[in-house]
């Protein structure tokens, strides 16, 4: 255990999140997506599951240590609806909320046709599986940057001490 550190953040999945670069994506998906097949083909060929857990909570978990791109216009994303783009499926609804909590604004997540998706997933760094079987749980988080300065590096720590 870790201090101030989300439990459900484990160690592998603090390990695929820190060993990301600026730019790469996070798939997180639902119990129902091919994660096995689709993470052979990311960066990592990982797949980290967090079986009983429902996606919101996961999504809370992981945004509280990655930082979300802010150079590109959709830095985290969502499965579309097949057949009905414009629809928000609850597990979609709760997600948004709790990235609007995180960077402090309201934000629409950007809809990407399911297909799509999985070829975008395959291109991400690694899929963690949450175990939510409600369908359309599938994002993909683009990591960020972490700036830091010359006392960070010189002492360890940004507090100034």
């Amino acid at each position: 255990m870790l201090k101030s550190i989300d439990p459900v953040l484990s160690a592998d999945l603090l390990w695929v999140l820190a060993a990301m670069g600026h730019g790469d994506d996070l798939a997180l998906v639902d119990a129902n997506h091919p994660a096995e097949r689709i993470a052979r083909s990311t960066a990592s060929g990982r797949v980290i599951r967090l079986p009983g857990l429902p996606m919101a909570r996961v999504a809370r978990a992981i945004l509280s240590v990655l930082p979300i791109d802010d150079f590109t216009p959709d830095p985290i994303r969502r499965m579309e609806v097949v057949d009905d783009p414009a629809a928000w499926p609850e597990v979609q609804r709760q997600v948004e909320a709790e990235v609007a909590a995180v960077l402090g604004q309201s934000t629409t997540l950007h809809g990407i046709e399911r297909f799509a998706f999985y070829e975008a997933a395959k291109a991400s760094f690694a899929v963690v599986q949450v175990g939510d079987p409600r369908p359309y749980g599938c994002f993909l988080f683009r990591k960020g940057v972490v700036a830091g300065d010359e006392e960070t590096l010189r002492t360890g720590r940004g507090d100034g001490s």
